[in-house]
């Protein structure tokens, strides 16, 4: 298959378009072309005048571990064209930055989930491109979590960093879609095109959302595999506990654990309380001593989320309701585990983290309230993600 720079760069009616136009580039490590080639070298080689380079969160190049770490603006050494940060001094596009192109292409590896910033970051893009009357231009690539739809709706008023907007957490479209769906939705005038993929699948094994001829290029330090890009709806939660989701290992955000709970007894409680909500994936216990971030140097004991292998069934795996079974059991064997991490979360200073990450208090309020079924946030949730998969559906392309 094709992802949307490797049809842009095969096309010479496309590529004029962008003659006489000075063009820049949203990238990061991950955008590459079918031979891996990064996007910037094959642009600028196949003629295109790159006049900026614009990087999200973790930076063009990716070397930014953790959330909160910000990229400064640069000279790119190769090319001497500007490298403006979108997660340094400022998240959206400066009145400067804009004066430095008339088209940006946007090639930004996203693995399909509300809280991965670079969906945010693509809202402040057009936004900024409506305000300064310039054109995005986005290079779709796959969706690795495929189509599947899960979570609670981010509430009005929950709006951030990580929730652009009233999507579910795992919101089962691709950038170029969800440019589309950002522009009917927030009312912006703007010059807008997808150059979409040629032969994407995502109902299709063995890869479903991720083309197994493609090599997985990590688009953030931690998104080191399809596997997490599979979980991450729900891991990505643990960013708001106290939980480690395994930072400082070599598998982070598929896995939970800490030196003071004992996985087995986790995962045999949450298959107590909602066996159904773990189909799909196998559930190992294992242990794991992380070298940097929550834990260091402690010795953990974890469960491991395999969205692989035998055991993996894509339609039938709901990532999202299995960490909330996870944290669930933890609270019914561990009544007053410090479970809620309180800090500063993507800038959101008046609300716990957990909160910022699921759009509102929903899922931890179930969390703690032990007397409350499965059932409660299982019907909370279907009712979100039915009307999502009707917002969503004239925004499809695939």
């Amino acid at each position: 298959m094709n992802f949307g720079i490797d049809r842009l760069l095969a096309d010479p009616a496309l590529l004029d378009q962008l003659k006489g136009r000075r063009v820049a580039l949203l990238a990061h490590p991950a955008s590459v072309t079918a031979d891996l080639t990064h996007s910037l070298d094959a642009l600028v080689a196949a003629g295109v005048n790159v006049s900026a380079v614009f990087g999200p969160q973790h930076g063009v190049r990716g070397d930014l571990q953790d959330n909160m770490m910000e990229s400064p603006d640069y000279t790119d050494p190769t090319y001497g064209v500007p490298v403006f940060s979108l997660y340094g001094e400022v998240r959206r596009p400066t009145g400067q930055s804009m004066h430095t192109f008339d088209v940006m292409l946007v090639d930004l590896q996203d693995v399909g989930c509300r809280i991965y910033t670079f969906v945010t970051t693509l809202l402040y893009v057009l936004e900024a491109a409506a305000a300064h009357g310039k054109s995005v231009w986005v290079l779709d690539r796959p969706n690795p979590a495929g189509r599947p739809v899960e979570g609670l709706t981010l509430l009005p008023g929950g709006e951030s960093f990580v929730g652009a907007g009233p999507m579910p957490m795992r919101h089962g479209m691709t950038l170029g879609e969800m440019g589309h769906w950002f522009i009917d939705h927030f009312k912006l005038d703007v010059d807008y095109r997808v150059i979409e993929m040629e032969g994407w699948s995502p109902d299709d094994a063995p890869g479903f959302g991720w083309p197994t001829d493609r090599v997985w290029i990590n688009p953030s330090p931690n998104a080191a595999n399809v596997n997490m890009a599979r979980g991450y709806a729900g891991t990505v939660m643990l960013e708001g506990t106290t939980l480690s989701e395994g930072r400082g290992t070599t598998r982070p955000l598929e896995l939970f654990g800490a030196p003071d709970i004992d996985a087995r007894a986790v995962i045999a409680e949450m298959r107590r309380i909602a066996p159904e909500w773990l189909a799909g994936c196998t559930l190992r216990d294992f242990w794991f001593q992380p070298t940097f971030h929550k834990h260091v140097g402690q010795l953990c004991h974890g469960v491991f989320i395999h969205a692989e292998g035998a055991g993996y069934d894509h339609a039938a795996f709901r990532p999202w309701r299995v960490q909330a079974l996870g944290f669930r059991a933890i609270r019914s064997l561990y009544p007053d585990y410090d479970l809620w991490r309180d800090f500063p979360y993507e800038y959101e200073f008046d609300k716990l983290a957990i909160d910022v990450i699921n759009g509102g208090p929903g899922l931890r309020l179930w969390v703690d309230d032990v007397g409350a079924a499965p059932g409660v946030l299982d019907a909370a949730a279907g009712a979100d993600e039915t009307a999502w998969e009707e917002v969503r559906r004239p925004f499809l392309r695939y």
